[in-house]
């Protein structure tokens, strides 16, 4: 009896160490298993992030390339004008000193001023809703800006109201005749920036004639969905 009972308690014992080694294995197993799912996500995570990036890089290289080549149409359509106006070679942004538009504090675009839209406006609408470049094209931006001598709130209103009568005077039904006219109304906006962006000398003293300034500005449709793209990736 007292060996049968032995036999049973080792034979008892044994199944209990197995059973603990079994389960440590199959713990293992899982911990091994999860370690490679993480592991497989991991890689795929990065997989999609490079590709993200990648598309991106190649969107702004592309959106670049885009900008480039207006820019250069710009500046070789008016280099040789003989309206008073300059091209940003950096950013294409087209200005004009304000004395050409108004007079000091007024809102009223003056008879030069409409004389130089009518030269000007067919020739730049032309270049940018050209077929070359026209998918492309988000937005047209006429911009007042003005010097530093006046409250902000003042020069904000003085800005925006001649930005909005460069815009009124474009779009009226009176303007002279050009092509893509009828797109304009969907693209076409008119911003007051007073005196945040003045023209300044080398020493960065303010040049209050020419701060005085209307600016014509385009925005390119993909520049947008890069912004969201790098609000996601932040």
């Amino acid at each position: 009896m007292a060996r049968g009972y032995r036999n049973k308690r080792r034979f008892s014992q044994g199944s209990g160490e197995e059973d603990k080694s079994s389960f440590w294995m199959s713990y293992s197993d899982l911990m091994s298993a999860l370690l490679l799912m993480f592991a497989l996500f991991l890689t795929v995570s990065i997989m999609d992030n490079q590709s993200s990036i990648e598309a991106k890089d190649q969107m702004i290289e592309d959106l670049i390339g885009v900008r480039a080549d207006l820019i250069e149409e710009l500046v070789s359509a008016f280099e040789d004008s003989a309206l008073e106006l300059e091209v940003d070679e950096q950013t294409g942004a087209i200005r004009f000193s304000g004395g050409v538009f108004f007079d000091l504090d007024d809102t009223e675009v003056s008879e030069t001023g409409v004389d130089y839209l009518e030269q000007f406006i067919p020739q730049y609408i032309g270049i940018l809703l050209s077929p070359q470049f026209r998918e492309q094209i988000g937005q047209i931006i006429v911009e007042g800006h003005t010097d530093t001598q006046g409250s902000y709130i003042y020069n904000l209103n003085l800005s925006q109201n001649r930005a909005l009568s460069v815009v009124e005077i474009i779009l009226d039904d009176d303007f002279t005749d050009f092509q893509h006219s009828d797109v304009l109304r969907s693209i076409m906006t008119a911003n007051g920036r007073s005196f945040s962006e003045p023209i300044k000398d080398d020493e960065g003293e303010v040049i209050a004639d020419e701060s005085r300034r209307v600016e014509f500005k385009f925005r390119l449709k993909d520049e947008e969905l890069i912004e969201e793209i790098q609000e996601m990736m932040r």
